[in-house]
């Protein structure tokens, strides 16, 4: 099979792009996400997609939509920040395009892109977590990606790791994703400036701002970088919080390589080495057994993007 689209759903952009066989992408176009309506956003999906085809001969779409994808990789059963509820996506793309649509979740979309294209595809088992304002995950077995009965497996940010514990958006307490995540450095970085801490006030000034609530987790990076005491710490805790719970993730899945994305990678060792460090401290039978690689993911936000198109075209 030759080129297919590759869409990714995102709460206010819709990214789309054709994709070659070697994963690189061509021509692309984007419209913004009409969250508030299913229909204008089924809309929006074919506009996005019926630009790349007028110019090329596309065989198969693939789009990655935040949520739970039904188990025949066509009905968004879920989506947290958009519309869609037991939504026939796939079914509605295909009717109007006339071509095979495959729909997958966002975060399996862009662990495949990782897998086939990009950090991980040299292995055949890996994790990769993508760390941004949640938590996301794929994870990939004897190369094939884990989808579970009904296809909503490798929800990772949703793992219990304190019980009674911060309560998370999904409904639950202590969450992963509510101490390992873009969101929850800002939470926590928030809490110290306010708390009247020196450190804390001085990070901010670094930052060039002087209310706590105008903190965000770039500045944090960006303060780290430089070489900011509280903001490295914070990082670094942060780190722990993803290496304690991929240490879990490990004991389950056993994979030669873990990938970490999203947003929060974008601060490179600074997460990379405290996760590491909290990893090899807390998992079990660590002196028995082969441990898995840890790297960083190589496509950005073109993962989902690229990963979909793949599916597409290997479906």
């Amino acid at each position: 099979m030759g080129l297919t689209i590759g869409i990714d759903v995102g709460g206010t952009k819709i990214a789309a792009g054709v994709v070659g066989t070697d994963g690189q992408i061509g021509a692309r176009s984007h419209r913004d996400t009409p969250a508030g309506s299913v229909d204008e956003t089924a809309k929006a999906i074919c506009d996005a997609a019926a630009e790349l085809i007028a110019g090329h001969d596309i065989e198969a779409i693939g789009i990655g939509a935040a949520g739970f994808v039904s188990s025949d990789r066509s009905t968004v059963l879920f989506a947290p920040n958009l519309a869609w509820r037991d939504e026939p996506l796939g079914a509605r793309v295909q009717e109007t395009l006339g071509l095979p649509v495959v729909v997958e979740n966002d975060a399996n979309a862009a662990a495949w892109g990782e897998f086939a294209f990009g950090a991980a595809k040299d292995v055949e088992h890996m994790v990769c977590l993508t760390v941004g304002t949640g938590i996301g995950g794929g994870v990939v077995i004897d190369g094939e990606l884990l989808r579970g009965e009904h296809g909503v497996a490798a929800e990772l940010g949703h793992m219990r790791v304190v019980p009674g514990g911060h309560r998370c958006g999904c409904g639950a307490r202590g969450c992963w994703e509510q101490y390992a995540s873009g969101n929850a450095l800002v939470r926590e970085g928030r809490a110290q400036a306010e708390s009247g801490s020196l450190a804390a006030a001085q990070m901010l000034g670094v930052c060039g701002i002087s209310d706590p609530a105008e903190l965000s987790g770039p500045m944090i990076t960006k303060a780290a970088a430089a070489g900011d005491a509280c903001a490295i710490e914070l990082l670094d805790d942060l780190g722990r919080w993803v290496g304690e719970g991929l240490a879990s993730i490990a004991t389950l899945f056993d994979p030669s390589l873990i990938v970490l994305g999203g947003g929060v990678s974008a601060a490179g060792d600074l997460v990379l080495k405290p996760a590491k460090r909290a990893f090899e401290r807390v998992l079990p039978a660590k002196q028995n057994r082969p441990h898995p690689g840890f790297g960083l993911a190589l496509l950005g936000n073109d993962a989902g993007l690229i990963g979909a198109a793949d599916l597409a075209r290997r479906h």
